[in-house]
């Protein structure tokens, strides 16, 4: 039971995940039909990324009053609108609107973790959410089909194909996965449950740390078409190739992540995570060339980001009770993709002053500095 719930949770976070992630691989061809400059295509591709983070804090709070069958069931439904909406949208403005409300799949990640934490003892979880992390890999798929999709059947047409498949996935969950005979309702008020979990140090913690790693997966995950039409000029679809291989790396190195932190601590994790960050960000502010000198550096930057980020969820299992942790990860959750928020605006903005990505490269390997010494001192704290 806890095996077939698991692999619900993570097909219905990859689906979500993929509708969440539909603007930013056709994001070139957005500009290229409205003339939009690089800050309005900055903005454009990080709004639905702003709303899913934010958005966690509330899914994960009614996750611990209603439990993850009722809240997946509702998020697949809900997300049908913007999903539709955004296909049908031509204008920057109504793109953006719709794109704010294209957040809402993005809140699924809240819900899946305490969801998929009930069903698995204390010693497995960290296997347990970094096995429900693959649900990263829907920003691969979209990154790889969305734009070939699109050159066959329409934009249209192919947000009305993933409104189809999220209708279906909504009603297997409602169908098919049960909470956890453990899980328990939280019967307090939000506000409360939510000012306790702030009073908590790890969700402080996990929130610094969370916003490194997973933000800079999603940042990536999200704005590398972009920088890789204007650093190397590839096609919408050849970046979108590149993006989803970005994107497999991170996903596959999150249960990975998971699995080590169980055996050799999340702390450890998190050291050899950020200290791989920061080399790769200095690589390629250095500007290596395409494909396999680039190509090797970004996906390096994959594996150690998604390390990263199976790394913190194990970190809150071991520190965290499992009554609080669904709010926890929404507040966790909401900090980690607001770090994928900022960059994306960030090297638009450096790209517009300088066409030039170096500097926000730099500010990357800095950030990633300073949280592999924020881990150290993290680790000797959960050691004592």
């Amino acid at each position: 039971m806890n095996a077939r719930n698991l692999t619900l949770a993570t097909l219905a976070f990859g689906l979500t995940f993929w509708a969440w992630n539909l603007i930013g691989p056709l994001s070139s061809s957005y500009t290229k039909q409205l003339g939009l400059s690089p800050g309005q295509q900055s903005l454009l591709v990080a709004t639905p990324v702003l709303v899913g983070s934010l958005g966690r804090i509330p899914a994960g709070v009614l996750t611990d009053k209603f439990g993850g069958r009722l809240m997946f069931t509702i998020v697949c439904f809900v997300s049908i609108i913007p999903t539709l909406l955004v296909g049908w949208s031509n204008s920057f403005a109504a793109l953006l609107i719709w794109g704010f409300f294209l957040g809402i799949p993005g809140t699924s990640f809240a819900v899946g973790i305490p969801f998929v934490n009930s069903w698995f003892e204390p010693a497995r979880r960290g296997f347990a959410t970094g096995m429900f992390g693959l649900g990263m890999g829907g920003t691969a798929l979209s990154a790889l089909f969305t734009p070939r999709l699109v050159d066959h059947l329409g934009r249209a047409q192919t947000h009305v194909l993933m409104a189809v498949a999220l209708a279906v996935l909504g009603a297997v969950m409602w169908l098919f996965s049960r909470n956890s005979p453990d899980w328990q309702p939280a019967t307090e008020p939000a506000l409360p449950r939510i000012k306790d979990a702030l009073r908590l140090k790890a969700t402080w913690q996990g929130s610094f740390l969370y916003a490194v790693a997973f933000g800079g997966f999603v940042a990536f995950s999200t704005y590398l078409p972009t920088v890789l039409k204007n650093v190397y000029e590839f096609t919408q679809s050849d970046a979108g190739l590149r993006t989803a291989g970005f994107s497999i790396a991170g996903v596959l190195a999150r249960p990975l992540g998971g699995t080590l932190s169980d055996r050799i601590g999340p702390a450890r994790v998190l050291l050899i995570s950020f200290a791989g960050t920061a080399i790769m960000a200095v690589v390629l502010a250095l500007k290596p060339g395409p494909e396999l000198p680039a190509g090797t550096a970004l996906v390096l930057m994959a594996f150690f980001l998604g390390l990263g980020t199976g790394g913190v969820f194990a970190l809150i299992a071991r520190l965290v009770e499992p009554a609080r942790v669904g709010t926890v990860t929404g507040l966790v959750g909401a900090a980690g993709g607001l770090g994928g928020y900022f960059p994306p605006l960030v090297m638009g903005l450096v790209y517009s002053s300088r066409h030039d990505y170096t500097l926000g490269y730099l500010l990357l390997a800095l950030t990633a500095a300073a949280a592999l010494l924020y881990t150290l001192k993290v680790g000797r704290e959960v050691r004592h």
